[in-house]
């Protein structure tokens, strides 16, 4: 048997709640991090679109095992909508599609406001990710293609006007749960105004605990080019994104036998700390086990035992 060929780059780890600038994908983001980190994998937790600016957070090695935590975390949105045209991607890069003479006044935008908070219906944007029979509704919306998305239920958990610079544009901020979409909320905003708009700037501004007090821009990284001591300071724990799981101190014997993958069986004051950390029964039998202010692994607490899902080799 050949050598196994080694993985290129670093053994870096951690989350980087990375400022975007508009105009740059998120894909092209993460391969610049990538290579200025020399970090042997790299991804992010959740797309910010091109014309978006904001929190776009990058996870490096093991923090990649909690990526799907940052997509689900709950999210906060600054965006305008200009009204008087509406487009076909809802935002101001697509082609105009319906136009209209009506501004509406920040008392009647207040009044329906309270129709967006709440489980909501949503139905996505067309030119958005979400496939359909296998395509990406964006490429059959560009194709010309007519279907249909079937609308879902997102969380909004605040709404609200953050400025009206003028008649014609108004800046809200809102918090939101996964699954939600500001060009879809911008659209039905619209319509139940009786009015045209579009998004015409958005910017995410706090992706669970990421947030802008964090965040960093790449040019401010690209400055530290080289320098790995300045460049690993802006990193964050990989259990940034999970600070909603109850966590579970302990010794460095069980560590050593979950990151071999083995189960392990929890003291009952260890199991009390667990069900009075649980923020909700959504997250259920979730536990984070943590040992010298280290992530050791995710998993399940049952009967008494915690059995890991996800051990992080750190």
């Amino acid at each position: 048997m050949g050598r196994q060929r080694k993985r290129k780059g670093d053994p870096v780890h951690g989350w980087l709640a990375i400022d975007k600038p508009i105009d740059i994908t998120s894909t092209k983001v993460v391969g610049i991090l990538k290579r200025l980190y020399n970090a042997q994998k790299a991804g992010h937790g959740g797309t910010l679109d091109p014309l978006a600016d904001g929190i776009l957070p990058i996870a490096f090695g093991e923090a990649t095992k909690t990526a799907q935590w940052a997509m689900d975390c709950d999210k906060e949105y600054v965006f305008t909508v200009e009204w008087g045209t509406s487009t076909a991607s809802q935002d101001k890069e697509g082609d105009v599609i319906a136009t209209s003479d009506v501004r509406p006044t920040r008392a009647e935008i207040e009044a329906v406001l309270p129709q967006f908070i709440g489980d909501i219906a949503q139905i996505p944007p067309k030119y958005s990710a979400i496939k359909i029979q296998g395509e990406r509704a964006y490429d059959l919306a560009r194709d010309g293609e007519q279907f249909e998305i079937p609308a879902r239920e997102v969380t909004v958990y605040e709404a609200e006007i953050a400025d009206i610079p003028d008649s014609d544009h108004v800046t809200l901020r809102v918090v939101s749960g996964k699954g939600f979409y500001v060009r879809a909320m911008a659209r039905d905003l619209a319509q139940a105004l009786g009015a045209e708009g579009h998004v015409s700037q958005l910017r995410r501004t706090r992706v669970g605990a990421l947030d802008e007090a964090m965040a960093v821009t790449l040019s401010d990284l690209e400055a530290l080019a080289g320098n790995m001591s300045a460049l690993t300071k802006h990193l964050q724990p990989l259990e940034t994104v999970l600070d909603d799981i109850p966590v579970i101190d302990i010794e460095n014997t069980d560590a050593a036998a979950l990151k071999q993958g083995r189960e392990i069986v929890l003291l009952p004051h260890q199991v009390d700390k667990w069900r009075e950390g649980r923020a909700s029964e959504a997250h259920d039998r979730l536990a984070l086990t943590v040992s010298a202010d280290q992530a050791i692994a995710l998993g399940e607490v049952r009967a008494g035992r915690f059995q890991p899902k996800k051990v992080f080799q750190l």
